[in-house]
């Protein structure tokens, strides 16, 4: 891709820095195997994530999980030959799945309304491709249709995704709305769609269905370039009723469309070279909200307009950190940037109005509504990146999640929540992490005493997942509730969170309490063994303790050797717990290099084998602190070298340059701290942990108006080691760096060198 603003650096000179950037990002890095990930149309945290699904493999077909799917979260997978159709709605990098609205595939030919089949494409609408006619970069996505002989093009704003194709043969052709595909698709996930035709260039309609989020609706508002010749759908489900309907032929040109398994399809007469173009607005509220999306973001049809405003907010965002580095470094960089940016995302109208947990239509005040929080991936890194460099959307993201707790029949935090509703994934409640970072970094913008009610709210709320047990025990017992061991744990830290919230806002009783629940993970420490371990409600241990497995032994997306090392709040008792720094040292080292057998991990499809180094599994959340706990005990120099094995050999921007799922940006999100030389080994302290540059200089544009510059003097591949930092021009001796240091802006240059022992 060119630099097309080069002419214009020497008097723009940040635009032109953010042109480069945007030129590093691979959107199709991790968009196969355990990366998830989706090379579609999108701008920074947009509603609207248009793609291409490749496939529409089911998640049952009604007798069990088909394991199939899960390579299919994303709904792109860069190994296939086909693609089905584009449509509105993704996640990017979760290891289970939803959405996929709206499909649209443009075809010649005879009209076919079913997909077809990877081997067999003929038999459906979907089209074979290739990688060497596909286009792939922020904001905009191509790729030609071979069986059709159409480019589709696509690009978008937040609520709008806007569709251009360019046929290349004369004749009658066929845009398919597929209203029910969708992604983890299943029998009866679909519980009804609704079209209507309001004139021959408007369409509006709505479904929905039921799912990872089980009551979700989502309308649409679809306008095309040129007028529909003619029009119909089928209805692919057994109507026993069907009232008066049966007056009409409903099949050909009847401006109603229902159902619960609708195929719809519009015909254009089309010249060779002649496009068509496609606006299809979403909101989550009525297609009255979607039309005035529409107005409001895209009142044209000026293709390239649009894709040069979606490349000019990529622009925009990327630009607020600068780095030079090495291509690789600076490629992998962005691309991570990129990631980081994508969720959570915007879900409200241009209006304000959006769907709440409730059901209802409330209307934001005085803030943007976010939704899809996959908190136990995100509360690590991703949200501590945004408390750097997107404070206001930060503070835009917790006054989401107060009005969640508001509109909440249970009147608690979102765990893990997408499209007005709280699907319960994964464990704990890390909302709290989030928020009491925020406080404790004084971004505002909301309230806190509502933000610590809520969360005490949220720790205290006995139904949820063996809280009740955990409160009344110490601990989440092993026979009363699954996961136990990793409950403990990440209980405890959310509740070291609170805690910090409450002595923040002068609540000393409150953070009496949550400092003694704090030390519930003691509670679970088996000194025989050296490992944390899941403990029945008796007291005594869990019997057929395997530290090395994976499943069955109380913990979830990891073994007893990973999660032992999740006490981010309080590493000094690890350490002493392993006899003394040398000591434990000596286990983060075998850690790294011993081996997990095979056995040890079959029976968990979350973990990749490429994300493995040891025993350290990268590719999943709860290992992400542990490189940086030799710096607890004073083995800085380990911290630098693995920090950098990592860097150098999990990630890369090839299709498969994720070392696991993505999480929603948290995969990424180590990534670009460790790059900068430093992570949040524990959001709420304010302190982050220093580590080992991959980056030669990086420029952070602060929101408040400062710049904070990283520079690694002397860095190259090989001088990764530290010899001393300075901050502000003075010796800086401390292991850590605080942000309100980082958010006061100045300078901090990390002296490089190849010898370990100066760094020693």
């Amino acid at each position: 891709m060119k630099h097309f603003l080069i002419l214009i650096i020497l008097f723009i000179a940040h635009i032109a820095v953010a042109q480069q950037a945007i030129d590093f990002v691979n959107p199709f890095t991790g968009t196969h195997h355990m990366g998830h990930t989706y090379p579609g149309a999108t701008v920074p945290f947009g509603m609207v994530q248009l793609s291409p699904d490749t496939d529409t493999i089911p998640y049952s077909g009604g007798e069990g999980y088909n394991r199939d799917v899960y390579a299919y979260c994303a709904g792109y997978q860069y190994s296939d030959q086909t693609i089905c159709g584009f449509s509105h709605t993704h996640f990017s990098g979760t290891g289970h799945s939803d959405l996929g609205d709206f499909l649209l595939m443009p075809t010649t030919g005879p009209l076919k309304l079913n997909p077809g089949t990877r081997v067999h494409p003929e038999t459906g609408y979907r089209s074979r491709f290739s990688h060497e006619k596909e286009i792939a970069s922020p904001g905009y996505y191509s790729v030609m249709l071979d069986d059709y002989d159409i480019l589709a093009e696509l690009t978008a704003t937040e609520r709008v995704g806007f569709h251009r194709y360019t046929y290349h043969n004369e004749g009658e052709t066929n845009l398919v709305l597929d209203m029910a595909a969708g992604i983890y698709n299943y029998p009866g996930k679909n519980i009804w769609q609704f079209i209507r035709v309001e004139n021959d260039t408007l369409i509006t309609g709505y479904r929905q269905t039921r799912g990872w989020a089980r009551t979700r609706y989502i309308y649409f508002a679809m306008v095309v370039s040129k007028p529909i010749s003619s029009y119909g759908y089928e209805n692919k489900e057994s109507v026993i009723y069907n009232g008066f309907y049966r007056k009409f032929n409903e099949k050909e040109n009847f401006p109603e469309m229902v159902g619960a398994n609708v195929k719809a399809w519009f015909r254009f007469n089309m010249r060779a070279g002649e496009q068509l173009q496609v606006k299809m607005a979403l909101s989550a509220v009525s297609t009255e909200g979607a039309i005035k999306n529409l107005a409001t973001e895209i009142p044209h049809f000026d293709f390239e307009q649009t894709r040069n405003e979606a490349r000019a907010k990529w622009n925009r965002e990327l630009g607020r950190i600068e780095v030079s580095g090495s291509t690789k470094v600076k490629q992998n960089f962005y691309t991570s940037l990129y990631h980081a940016f994508l969720s959570p995302t915007i879900y409200m109208d241009a209006d304000g109005k959006y769907r709440g947990l409730d059901q209802n239509i409330h209307r934001a005040e005085g803030f943007i509504n976010y939704s899809t929080f996959s908190l136990w991936d995100t509360y690590r890194a991703l949200h501590p990146l945004l408390t750097i460099v997107q404070q206001k959307r930060t503070s835009d993201m917790i006054n989401s999640m107060l009005a969640h707790r508001r509109q909440s029949v249970h009147g608690i935090l979102p765990v893990w929540s997408h499209h007005a509703n709280e699907n319960w994934c994964m464990i704990g409640y890390h909302a709290v992490p989030v928020i009491a970072d925020a406080m404790m970094k004084d971004i505002g913008g909301f309230d806190v005493d509502k933000a610590l009610q809520a969360m005490d709210a949220s720790a205290t709320y006995a139904p949820y997942d063996g809280i009740g047990d955990y409160m009344k025990y110490g601990y989440a017992p092993a026979d009363l509730t699954s996961n136990s061991a990793s409950k403990t744990l990440e209980y405890a830290f959310d509740d070291w969170c609170i805690a910090r919230a409450a002595e923040k806002t002068g609540h000393r009783g409150l953070a009496g309490i949550y400092n003694r629940r704090a030390r519930s993970f003691e509670q679970i420490y088996d000194s025989s063994t050296g490992f944390m371990r899941p403990k029945l409600s008796d007291g005594s241990w869990q019997q057929d303790f395997d530290p090395l497995k994976t499943e069955g032994q109380g913990f979830i997306e990891g073994n007893a050797w990973n999660y032992s090392l999740y006490v981010p709040h309080d590493p000094a008792r690890l350490i002493e717990w392993a006899g003394g720094n040398e000591k434990f040292t000596a286990h983060l080292d075998t850690l790294f290099t011993m081996k997990l057998d095979e056995k040890h991990i079959k029976e968990s499809e979350d973990i990749d084998k490429r994300g493995i180094i040891g025993n350290y599994v990268h590719g999943n959340e709860p290992s992400h602190h542990v490189p940086y706990l030799y710096s607890f005990a004073g083995a800085h120099w380990k911290t630098q070298q693995r920090v950098h094995q990592i860097m150098d050999g999990l990630y890369d921007t090839t299709p498969g340059g994720l070392p696991g799922n993505d999480d929603c940006g948290q995969m990424s999100a180590w990534y670009i701290f460790s790059a900068l030389g430093f992570y949040p080994v524990c959001p709420g302290s304010n302190e982050y942990i220093l580590g080992s540059p991959a980056v030669e200089q990086a420029v952070l544009h602060l929101e408040n108006g400062r710049t904070f510059t990283i520079i690694a003097s002397n860095a190259n591949a090989k001088n990764i080691f530290v010899d001393s930092i300075s901050l502000n021009g003075k010796p800086h001796k401390a292991f850590y760096i605080r942000h309100e240091t980082i958010m006061a802006g100045g300078e901090m240059v990390f002296h490089m060198s190849a010898n370990p022992e100066i760094a020693k």
